[in-house]
């Protein structure tokens, strides 16, 4: 519900403040009071065009906040969520609208920007408007159908249509997919055939190329590594190392043979480490040479290797260029080519098995399309009859109504039907769109014959109605505004009205006024009226300027309604 509505410097309002409650809230006044003005700035606020004249005069910006209670399963929440716009269902939903006379307009929820596009869209849900050229919801063919389907029930067969059309989808989308990649693949089959056998002769090894690579640097440096190791050993031959150490451990030998030695001090442990240290040169140098004739056996300059490595190496490059990667990479190529040419020897039957899934996935979609199809034309009758009935008795006797509902040749989530509410203002006239019923009196009243037939099945849950009651009176102005009492039973209403029966039906019932002295511009104001000021103001309703006692008595007799409650507070 809207739980509270706040307007600045907006063409003829300087400051309102308004707490509506829940109920049926009239509005009265004189004409050209500036109810209109009240429901421009709900309009605003909704994400309607923000145009300059609604600044009032002497002032540099309009704004109008609106702050809602909307329940925590209520549309608004799952589509603000779907916009990132951060809100807590536990808290107010507060939305406010500035127009600037310099400046584009801006808008807010909670304090955070957003689009006008977002506030018309989250608008439908939270407040429908009916009435004067201006029906929401109720009118829009696009909405036709999820109205038809809450008056029926059809939830849980919109949802198993909805889990049948998303499985159909998916089904859809692979065979297409597959069909697709199988009929690039055949275009390929003789290019990849011959690809994959070429990769195949080749005999891939991973990490080949760089490991020929390695090996053809070694073998371009064959020649040069072979002369120093050739060097080495000749140096390691030529200075007859060998001989001399071992001259020099016979030599020592002697040393320590000496019997006299032993009891020299340290004489004998050096001499003995002396002994140790030219054993140890002895097998290097030993084992020295025998390293270097090694090394000189496996360099040595090979052509033949050489012209081998270089061969293979160019024809590994050779092929990763016509493919486009580096060498190493090959094998990956491989495998994919072959995975690829495998696809097109198995393309009958994966092909087939996909194309069956999406045969039998539409074969259930179409089934649960079919049994939602069924409910809705029988629930069309059901609300016909519903609202006829309610036609008579707001002087629309004379109009027909029906529910038209045509097969689509491709559907959706949501069936295979179109559906849009039709009337037909005249007999014989032929039936057409709502929008063809004569006036806007006629419209408001068709809507609140149309509201009242689909009263339980949801909507938005605030519902306002412009002059709903123009043209009619007596009778057929109580009866409106004992269907307002009616849909105000479970929601939050509004009646913008100059008809005393409609007045008096509201639990609650404001004045809109103007006032201003002369020479200075004027202003709409707002007043909540207490018991006495509501008997006045409808008998004013209904005797005009010179209220008289015969007119306060009928007003308190039209006040004499169970449910009234204490007027909303404004400011």
């Amino acid at each position: 519900m809207l739980t509270a509505l706040s307007i600045r410097d907006f063409v003829l309002i300087d400051r309102l403040n308004l707490e509506p409650r829940f109920g049926l809230t009239t509005l009265t006044g004189e004409t050209g009071a500036g109810k209109s003005i009240i429901l421009d700035a709900l309009g605003l606020c909704l994400g309607g065009t923000a145009e300059k004249r609604f600044i009032r005069a002497g002032t540099d910006a309009a704004s109008v906040i609106a702050e809602f209670a909307p329940a925590e399963d209520h549309a608004v929440w799952a589509a603000l969520e779907s916009r990132d716009v951060a809100c807590d269902p536990a808290e107010p939903l507060i939305i406010r609208r500035i127009v600037r006379a310099s400046g584009p307009a801006r808008a807010f929820i909670n304090d955070q920007p957003v689009s006008a596009a977002l506030l018309a869209e989250i608008g439908d849900t939270l407040i429908e408007v009916h009435g004067q050229g201006a029906a929401t919801g109720l009118l829009r063919p696009s909405s036709h159908r999820s109205l038809l389907d809450r008056f029926a029930g059809n939830e849980a067969l919109l949802e198993a249509c909805g889990r049948a059309w998303t499985r159909y989808a998916e089904a859809k989308a692979a065979h297409e997919a597959l069909r697709a990649g199988i009929a690039a693949t055949r275009e390929d089959q003789d290019w990849l055939t011959e690809a994959v056998e070429e990769l195949d002769t080749l005999g891939l090894e991973p990490g080949e190329a760089a490991r020929l690579a390695d090996s053809r640097a070694l073998l371009l440096q064959a020649g040069q590594i072979a002369e120093s190791v050739a060097e080495a050993e000749r140096a390691v031959s030529a200075s007859c190392v060998e001989d001399g150490l071992g001259k020099a451990a016979r030599a020592i030998e002697r040393v320590l043979r000496v019997p006299e030695l032993a009891s020299s001090g340290d004489l004998p442990a050096l001499a003995g480490a002396a002994s140790d240290g030219i054993e140890r040169a002895l097998i290097e140098i030993e084992e020295a040479g025998h390293a270097l004739a090694r090394l000189a056996s496996r360099i040595e300059c090979d052509e033949v290797g050489l012209d081998s490595v270089e061969e293979r190496l160019q024809a590994l490059r050779a092929i990763g260029r016509k493919h486009g990667v580096e060498p190493d990479h090959l094998p990956d190529v491989h495998a994919a080519l072959k995975a690829r040419l495998q696809a097109v020897t198995m393309e009958t039957g994966a092909l087939e098995a996909a194309r069956q899934a999406e045969v039998d996935a539409a074969a259930r979609w179409r089934a649960a399309a079919d049994r939602l199809g069924r409910a809705r034309r029988a629930a069309a009758k059901g609300l016909r009859k519903a609202v006829e009935v309610e036609l008579k008795p707001l002087q629309l006797g004379r109009v027909s109504f029906r529910v038209a509902i045509e097969a689509l040749a491709e559907g959706g989530a949501n069936g295979a039907d179109h559906v849009e509410f039709e009337a037909e203002t005249n007999p014989g006239a032929g039936f057409g769109p709502l929008r063809r019923i004569a006036s806007g009196g006629e419209l408001a009243r068709f809507s609140l014959a149309l509201k009242c037939a689909l009263a339980e099945s949801g909507g938005a849950g605030v519902l306002v109605f412009d002059e709903v009651d123009h043209g009619v009176g007596g009778a057929v102005a109580a009866a409106i505004g004992g269907r307002l009492r009616q849909l105000a039973a479970d929601r939050q209403v509004f009646a913008i009205t100059h008809s005393p029966q409609v007045a008096a039906s509201g639990a609650a019932q404001w004045r809109v006024a103007k006032s201003g002295r002369k020479g200075r511009l004027g202003e709409t104001r707002v007043s909540g009226l207490e018991p006495e000021e509501r008997t006045e103001e409808i008998a004013r309703m209904l005797s005009g300027a010179t209220v008289t006692q015969e007119a306060r008595a009928a007003a308190a007799k039209l006040l004499e309604a169970p449910c009234q409650i204490s007027s909303p507070s404004t400011t």
